[in-house]
Formats: structure tokens, sequence, C-alpha cells
């Protein structure tokens, strides 16, 4: 964006003291003009980071393609998973699923630096796996130990590496270049995936099924509300977008970009010099 301000003066002879106004006024719209363009070259390179979107095309067939499964398929089968179990028994399925990915948390809250997360973690892992039989309670919750959402795309975050191009995962969602590396990373993490037992491979893809049948089931308003806008696509990005980056903030409001520009001293004009 380029700004351009320029002051004319249209009388024809003017005295010391208009020449000297005359360059005031110059001087004032050169350096305005410098900080529109810096301002608006901020608002610009923020924009590209917040929605890198260079395959759209890629994303927004896969999108389709999701869209179509969801419908003929995911939709229907978390709706008869609904039908046939209790919200007892379908909390009992997500606080195992979610006990058997703290190992995952506790390693990733470490390495994040967050000794009080870490601890809260391995005390949530411990009582649940224990007194709440397996994870399929939750006397963690129930004593007030704060349960943390931590993976390695949020370490990659909070390391200062770059999201990357936003990506649309077939048979999945919203992701991006950095956290489909944390999640390979995380699944390199997750002991499960090398325990050797009988019937290893069939457990732990029915895990993966009653997963993702679990977190379709609880997602299901808010997957409708997402179709219900203007523009799905483009809503779930920038939701997807938005949640990542305060998930990597912990919550915290994200920095603003203009907070460090200097005041701009409205003495440095005189109002009577711009009279005509």
């Amino acid at each position: 964006m380029f700004v351009a301000i320029e002051l004319h003066d249209e009388e024809a002879h003017i005295g010391t003291r208009k020449e000297d106004r005359g360059m005031r006024q110059s001087l004032s719209g050169l350096v305005l003009a410098a900080m529109l363009t810096a301002c608006a070259s901020m608002e610009q390179t923020g924009a590209s980071e917040q929605l890198y979107d260079p395959l759209e095309g890629w994303n927004r067939n896969v999108f389709a393609f999701n869209e179509g499964f969801d419908k003929a398929v995911l939709g229907p089968a978390a709706d008869g998973y609904r039908f046939v179990t209790t919200p007892t028994i379908r909390a009992g399925v997500s606080n195992f699923l979610s006990n058997l990915g703290q190992p995952v948390v506790f390693v990733n809250t470490v390495l994040q630096g967050k000794p009080g997360a870490a601890f809260d973690t391995l005390n949530r892992f411990a009582l649940n796996s224990t007194v709440g039989l397996a994870g399929v309670l939750d006397p963690a919750t129930a004593v007030g130990v704060p349960h943390h959402r931590e993976d390695f795309g949020q370490t990659l975050g909070t390391w200062g590496v770059p999201s990357g191009a936003y990506l649309v995962v077939p048979f999945g969602s919203s992701s991006n270049v950095r956290d489909i590396v944390g999640l390979g990373v995380d699944g390199f993490m997750n002991p499960l995936n090398y325990a050797q037992f009988e019937n290893d491979d069939e457990v732990r893809i029915g895990l993966a099924v009653v997963g993702a049948l679990s977190a379709r089931e609880r997602l299901d308003e808010t997957i409708e509300i997402l179709r219900d806008q203007p523009e799905p696509y483009t809503a779930l990005r920038r939701n997807y977008d938005q949640s990542r980056r305060a998930a990597i903030r912990d919550g915290r409001e994200e920095q603003d970009p203009y907070a460090n520009l200097p005041d701009f001293d409205d003495s440095f004009f005189d109002d009577e010099e711009f009279e005509d």
C-alpha cells in the first residue's frame, strides 16, 4: 500500500513564514505517510500469517470430499453411536481415550517448560488410571486437578516454529504443516503404539474407530453451526487458526503489533497552519 500526501499552496507569492509553514506541512505529510505505510504492511503481514492458504484449490476439494464422507458415513455412524449409548457410557469412553493420551501430554508439557502442567498431568494420569478404573472415571477433575491439552504441534509453536501452509486432511479436518509434523511425533511418543500383545493391531484400529465416533458425536452441534455459515470453508479455516493460536498462547491475549509504536504528538501540527 502506498500513501501519497500532497500539500498545495495556491498563493502565488509567499513570505518567509509561509515557506517555513509549507516545509513543516510537507514534513508532517511524509511522517504520516510513512506511519500509514508501515501500519498497512504490518496488517498485510499479520493477515497472511493467520490465513496462509496457498493450496486453497486443493484444500477446498478435500473439504468437499470430507463433507460428502461425513454426511454419508461418519455422521450417520456417530448418530448411531449416540442412539445405542447413554451419556454416562459416552462420558466413560471419552474419559478412557483421553487418559490414554496423557503420557503424550506429559512429554509435551515438559518440552514446553511447564513444570506445573507436567505435575498436574502426571497426577491426573496416576489418579484416573487407578481410582478411575483405567480412566473410565475422572476422579482427578472431581478433586480439582486441571486438565491440560498439549501436543507436539503446540510445542513447536511455543518454540517459534511457523505454522506453514494451511491443509485440509482427507478423512480428517483442518491442519497445517507444523501440526501434521506434530501429529507424527505424538504418534511416535505414544507408548500404546509400541505395546505388543495379542491382537494389538486390531485393538489399535478399534480404538481409532471409537475415538473418531466419540469425537464426531461430541462435535455434532458445532458441525451443524459451521454448515450454516455463509462460507463454511472460510469459517472452518479461520476458527482452526484462531483456536490453535490461542492454544499455543495458553489463552493469553495475542500481542498487539501496534503496542510499541511511538505516540503521535498532536502538538506537531498547528491547526491554524492548515486553514485556508
